[in-house]
């Protein structure tokens, strides 16, 4: 154990007050929420009903997303009696909620035109309905599925998760493809990422996104920014529907990203990506997969982040799964990590414009332990000391696998996470409803009393609960302990002591491919 880092859970100076706060605005949460009453209500307002809207579009979508249709503008000519009874009420009910949280009415409106917000509201509201105020909180269906879209993939990266390279003779057709969205969207998915392998070089990608794109889906994809480096692909792909581009860059040292993406140019190609998604105003973020190779230049990523113009940086965790577990010294240890999340911390409140995240669920844990209990990461995208932030944190913080997140394979196979190859269905199957309602992995996952070792008990479980991939990645349970964080440091030496971890052979100099 290194200096400055103690294993002991500490109580962190003015968090005991903030813990009675947040009690009792949770115990005022569950007390409103969990009243037989009000859950009735919600499933009134959140059974699906078909709209036909002034612009002649129809949409069978929960009553509270057309009623929030409705409060942006949007006119209604015709709809079920009882819905157009009831839509008033849900939005004057609306209004005196923004007003009782000393809200803006026009910002509120402003948020709610995006189709993708009324999705995230409408999903809440019905979980709400369904199962009341759990913690975790349980959802009716996803706020973000991570849609492996193909196999195919220009790159060799070493810690690639799928082994990506040539597409699998069973992936899904496109007449199936589309049928997955349609699936998701009539469960509510508010987000869907395609991923892969590389999804921009797949002959379906277009036409996908726009499928999602009409569904009021927030469309988003996780690429290398190959293809992207070419402005009109990224203007192309802006019309038809996407949202959000996260490239993937992972040294500030162009042959250092190069040699461990495997292809020569990639890291040029990925910064000129980003550099067309600022220059086009699309949303987007630098993904970072942080380990040995690049944890000594934080800094230095983060000012390229900032030189090419960009608002979000997320360091991923390094998970040993597919290429990942023949590379396994590349993981960071628990005093590296606990250094790391430290580090990046600090460097968001230096850098103000610059929003920094992190997938490792202990960054929750983190960023209340240095703020001294005034701030929390409730997510992967966010850091906040908002009260109300800090106690949702309670309901959806931490690992989101299987829980508020699922991921489906170039097959259709559905898993918890795409770092997680635990099939728990597969959609040329059966429903992505009876999968994600029925899966006992996702029930175990929902439930933090089936976590084993210290992540069962830890006073943060809550915020955090472990990285459940890289507990089955090094135990084969996803249920176990997370070995990679500070308060399991035994555990991880334990497991160096029995499996020593294997060491990449280093390439020979310019034997990098090209695509």
């Amino acid at each position: 154990m290194s200096e400055g880092f103690s294993p002991v859970v500490e109580d962190v100076s003015g968090e005991k007050k903030e813990k009675g706060d947040i009690g009792r605005l949770l115990a005022g949460i569950r007390f409103i929420f969990n009243n037989p009453v009000t859950k009735a209500s919600l499933r009134l307002a959140t059974r699906t009903v078909r709209v036909r809207y002034a612009d002649g579009t129809e949409k069978e979508a929960p009553l509270i997303y057309h009623a929030l249709s409705a409060f942006v503008g949007e006119q209604i000519v015709q709809c079920p009696l009882s819905a157009r009874f009831l839509i008033p009420i849900i939005n004057k009910t609306i209004e005196v909620g923004i007003k009782f949280l000393h809200g803006d009415i026009d910002e509120a409106r402003k948020s709610i035109k995006d189709p993708t917000i009324r999705r995230g509201v409408a999903l809440v509201m019905k979980g709400l309905g369904l199962y009341g105020v759990t913690v975790p909180q349980k959802m009716p269906a996803p706020f973000l599925i991570v849609w492996n879209f193909t196999n195919m993939c220009n790159l060799r990266c070493i810690h690639c998760y799928q082994r990506a390279g040539a597409p699998t003779p069973d992936e899904l057709s496109l007449e199936e493809k589309l049928r997955v969205v349609d699936e998701l969207d009539r469960a509510g998915v508010a987000s869907i990422a395609l991923s892969g392998g590389e999804p921009t070089i797949h002959p379906h990608f277009h036409r996908v996104v726009r499928e999602i794109a009409s569904r009021g889906i927030h469309a988003a994809v996780a690429t290398n920014g190959w293809v992207f480096a070419n402005i009109n692909e990224l203007a192309k792909a802006k019309e038809e529907g996407l949202k959000y581009v996260e490239v993937s860059i992972d040294s500030a040292d162009p042959d250092k990203h190069d040699k461990f993406r495997g292809v020569k140019g990639s890291w040029e190609r990925a910064v000129k990506a980003l550099e067309n998604a600022v220059k086009l105003g699309m949303d987007h973020g630098m993904a970072v997969t942080i380990t040995k190779l690049n944890i000594g230049e934080v800094k230095e990523i983060l000012d390229l982040a900032e030189e090419i113009g960009v608002k979000r940086v997320i360091f991923f965790n390094f998970v040993p799964t597919g290429r990942g577990l023949e590379n396994m010294w590349l993981d960071l240890d628990p005093v590296e990590r606990e250094k790391f999340l430290r580090e990046i911390y600090t460097e968001m409140k230096r850098r103000p414009g610059l929003q920094i995240v992190s997938t490792a669920p202990q960054y929750g844990r983190v960023a209340l332990q240095v703020s001294g209990g005034q701030e929390v990461a409730p997510t992967h995208f966010a850091v906040s000391g908002d009260p109300i932030v800090k106690a949702v944190a309670e309901f959806v913080g931490g690992c989101g696998a299987g829980r508020i997140y699922a991921a489906i394979e170039p097959n259709g196979d559905v898993v918890p996470c795409v770092f997680l190859p635990l099939a728990v269905g597969n959609l040329r199957k059966q429903s992505f409803w009876d999968i994600w309602t029925k899966s006992k992995l996702f029930e175990d996952l929902r439930d933090r009393d089936k976590l084993k070792g210290f992540c069962r008990v830890c006073p943060y479980r809550n915020i955090c609960g472990g990285c459940r991939a890289r507990a089955y990645g090094y135990y084969g349970d996803p249920l176990a302990p997370d070995p990679g964080c500070i308060y399991n440091l035994k555990d991880w030496n334990e497991l160096q002591a029995k499996a020593p971890r294997v060491r990449l052979a280093e390439q020979p100099s310019g034997q990098q491919s090209s695509p």
